[in-house]
């Protein structure tokens, strides 16, 4: 069996629930983004990522509120954009520093993560939230502060998530051979796309999710099932 020597999970559905970032996280941004907007529309940082919302919309001119309902409205989507999720990120930090919420993870994930970190294995996150979101995420965690575990993060400005190039763009940046990565994500299509760029992957798959009589992809219940 080939050596694995670092592994790079997903976050919804693979370390933490899909619940909590539909029913806390995707709730607080929305009902906060026209304000935070409305009161930070000049700092440099979000009118970079409101313009290149617009860009990325097709807007040759676009109105603030134009703009606020175009997010409202990737929001309720889910659409996987960059500036959306940057702009997510930067209201999800207040709500987190305010103690207003707790990110979860499930019981087993911290653990896991210690002992395969304990073992020499280099640990990186790949979401489709921006990597200030995901520091947050792990900083910020039910089982306490996570991120010392991780030796980097890689959002959608590596690439989709469903493109094999973003897997291959991944292992150039951690400086491995790409069978020697491990990972770790609940979607197939995403396991498809890392499979074909030579990465090992792990497919999980959470009670009440059912087990297929031949998946894909080798999967598992838990981390603790996973024996990298």
């Amino acid at each position: 069996m080939t050596t694995i020597r670092a592994i790079v999970t997903d976050i919804e559905g693979t370390t933490s629930s899909i619940d909590f970032v539909k029913d806390v996280l995707f709730p607080y941004a929305r009902k906060r983004l026209p304000a935070f907007v409305e009161t930070h529309a000049d700092q440099p940082e979000v009118q970079h990522w409101l313009h290149e919302a617009a860009r990325e919309a097709g807007f040759i001119e676009a109105s603030r509120q134009e703009i606020i309902e175009l997010l409202l409205g990737w929001i309720d989507q889910d659409r996987k954009s960059t500036a959306l999720k940057a702009l997510q990120g930067m209201i999800w930090k207040e709500g987190y520093e305010a103690r207003e919420y707790r990110a979860h993870v499930y019981p087993e994930v911290a653990a896991r993560l210690h002992a395969w970190r304990a073992d020499g294995l280099h640990l990186y996150v790949y979401s489709s939230g921006s990597v200030p979101a995901q520091r947050l995420f792990f900083g910020y965690s039910d089982a306490g502060d996570l991120t010392p575990l991780f030796a980097g993060y890689f959002d959608t400005e590596t690439g989709p998530k469903r493109e094999a190039d973003s897997y291959t763009k991944i292992a150039e940046a951690i400086g491995e051979r790409p069978e020697h990565i491990l990972f770790l994500s609940d979607i197939v299509e995403e396991l498809d796309a890392a499979r074909t760029a030579g990465l090992q992957t792990g497919w999980l798959l959470r009670p009440p999710q059912a087990m297929p009589a031949d998946p894909r992809h080798r999967a598992y219940v838990d981390f603790d099932a996973i024996e990298p």
